[in-house]
């Protein structure tokens, strides 16, 4: 990947992970405020119903008392306290009575809990209230919550008791309203919020109820009633309401009517109790999740709108960037190819002042600087050279030169003294005379070789014959009489491809290591030939186990004129490495004192360019 793409990665991710992070934030923030404002409405609501709930039990407890307190129903409390009362008589007056005072219960009943009259359901005459003997000062008690029975089932009722004495007999005033929808009807909802009341049985009674408990298993039986009347999805509330009864307590869930999360609605139920804390229905507030739906998937829109927005920006602007930076820079990665190739002259245009101007300023100062060191250290080789030269030209000239001074003084006497002997001393010193003139002109050739090394002539080359064809010239002396026995190991490589090479050039490298090798195992040893290919090209291995070299020594080894031998010019190995570089590859070499000597050639396939 390169670096424009990074950049435009670097650019989208960042976009991408704060846009994500902040319509997170938002989201969460917008979601702990709606459940913040939720619990606030719902606590209102909740508390606007105790107050209906308390005032409705303040207005049925007085409209029980003006019944009880009315001199109707007293004449009536005495016409029953005669003995034998005549229950039949007031049979309709609780009827009547609830009309007037505008109750949905009301009925009348003697001391011995007898029910003498009903106004919900007539035929309970005669019928008997267990609850009423209980032993309570109703006259002192408030509104409670009852489940009261009706023709057609059962309902939840707001009820009040008050009691009418007549010498020793008493007759009991209960009265209440119904707690349904009418009741709902008086809240004040506010907007996206809706009240409902579960009473149990308030549908199904006998064989009815049963069947509703059959075809809704492990719920409570009873009707859902919001204001407009019985509840159409109460079936999805039954769970959330039986686990509030099984609970005894408030329950929270958030019911999904659709797979559209705006119809969501998160409901609380707040259990409804009776006199003895008997749950006897159940109060629901219902918050619509359609307005936090709805800001939501707003800020998912906008969140996807400004990720794109910015994605396209961060595409600009890392283009823009990326070729601010990267024109530069590629033009720097060109410029160190240049001077690494050799080109040491080269230089960038510095048209910035900020870093990269100052890297590209830094840079043309460097190879400022290499063009000065490196004409310097020429200056200095070439000097050194001339020395090294001049003092190893010296030191082989004078070694020849010496006989031949000699043979001429001897030549002067000889003619000087004796006559007689001139022609027999005048021959062996011409012999002499030719014989070190020969060794003269050796010494200036193989100067003269050295200087004018031809530039390799490439054709397809195998390494292998090179090999086998150097090692076969040297055969004679592995096994000569007298000398120490030398062992070759011959691992060449048969799948080795051929390269574009010089073939006389690299058998004259390949003779100049294997000589080498050989000068360094006097005492015998093993000559190790190996070839590999390699992906870059071939690597030819020549290895012996000679006395080996320090660590100076091979740093020198490849210095023209150095040699370890006492014979010797020490351009052999100087001829190798101008072989091996000519070719555009590359000699190394690996000893350690007492253990052996390799040289290790790695050449390229196509070789090098001239």
């Amino acid at each position: 990947m390169n670096f424009r793409r990074k950049l435009l990665a670097v650019f989208a991710l960042t976009v991408i992970v704060s846009v994500a992070l902040v319509a997170w934030t938002v989201s969460s923030s917008t979601g702990d405020a709606f459940e913040r404002l939720d619990s606030q409405r719902t606590a209102a609501l909740v508390a606007e119903f105790q107050r209906e709930f308390a005032r409705r039990a303040d207005e049925v407890t007085r409209r029980v008392e003006g019944i009880a307190n009315a001199d109707e129903t007293l004449r009536m409390a005495v016409d029953l306290s005669r003995t034998p009362a005549d229950y039949s008589a007031h049979v309709d007056d609780a009827t009547g009575l609830a009309a007037a005072h505008q109750l949905d219960f009301l009925e009348l009943i003697a001391d011995d809990g007898t029910i003498i009259s009903s106004a919900q359901w007539p035929a309970r005459f005669g019928y008997k209230e267990e609850w009423i003997a209980e032993p309570v000062n109703w006259s002192t008690e408030g509104a409670f919550l009852k489940r009261e029975g009706v023709p057609d089932g059962a309902a939840l009722a707001l009820m009040a008791d008050r009691t009418v004495n007549v010498g020793d007999k008493k007759l009991f005033i209960v009265g209440g309203r119904r707690l349904d929808r009418d009741f709902l009807a008086s809240l004040v909802l506010p907007a996206g919020m809706r009240a409902l009341l579960y009473s149990p049985d308030a549908a199904a009674s006998g064989p009815e109820r049963t069947l509703s408990q059959l075809r809704n298993p492990g719920t409570p039986p009873g009707a859902v009633v919001d204001v407009s009347g019985p509840f159409p999805q109460a079936a999805k509330l039954m769970p959330l309401i039986s686990r509030a009864e099984h609970q005894a307590g408030e329950a929270v869930e958030t019911i999904k009517w659709t797979s559209d999360p705006a119809t969501a609605e998160t409901f609380h139920v707040i259990p409804l109790a009776g006199r003895h804390q008997e749950i006897l229905g159940m109060f629901l507030v219902g918050s619509s999740r359609r307005e936090q739906a709805e800001l939501e998937k707003y800020i998912r829109s906008v969140a996807i709108i400004v990720a794109g927005v910015g994605i396209l920006l961060g595409v600009a602007l890392s283009g823009w960037a990326a070729s601010r930076v990267t024109r530069p820079v590629e033009q720097l990665a060109a410029a160190s190819r240049q001077v690494a190739e050799g080109n040491w002259n080269v230089r960038v245009k510095a048209e910035s002042s900020d870093e990269i101007g100052q890297l590209a300023r830094a840079f043309n100062q460097m190879t400022q600087h290499l063009v000065e060191q490196r004409d310097r250290l020429v200056q200095a080789e070439r000097v050194a050279a001339w020395r090294e030269l001049a003092r190893r030209l010296a030191h082989e000239l004078k070694n020849p030169l010496f006989p031949l001074q000699i043979t001429v003084e001897n030549l002067l006497r000889a003619r000087e003294c004796d006559p007689a002997q001139f022609d027999e001393v005048f021959r062996e010193s011409a012999t002499t005379l030719l014989a070190e003139l020969a060794t003269l002109r050796t010494i200036i050739g193989r100067f003269s070789d050295f200087a004018k090394m031809p530039a390799p002539q490439l054709q397809p080359v195998n390494v292998n014959d090179v090999v086998r064809g150097a090692l076969r010239l040297f055969e004679a002396q592995f096994t000569a009489a007298g000398k120490p026995p030398i062992t070759t190991k011959i691992d060449l490589d048969d799948k080795l491809g051929p390269i574009q090479a010089d073939p006389d050039l690299l058998h004259r490298a390949a003779l100049n290591l294997i000589l080498n090798a050989l000068d360094a195992m006097p005492a015998g040893g093993t000559l190790t030939l190996r070839t590999r290919q390699r992906a870059s090209g071939i690597r030819l291995e020549i290895s012996d186990t000679g006395k080996g070299l320090t660590k100076e020594e091979c740093e020198r080894l490849f210095t023209p004129y150095y040699t370890t031998k006492q014979h010797g010019t020490g351009l052999g190995l100087a001829i190798v490495q101008s072989v091996v570089s000519d070719h555009g590859g590359k000699i190394a070499v690996e000893s350690e004192p007492e253990r052996g000597t390799s040289f290790v050639i790695d050449l390229p396939v196509e070789g090098r360019k001239q």
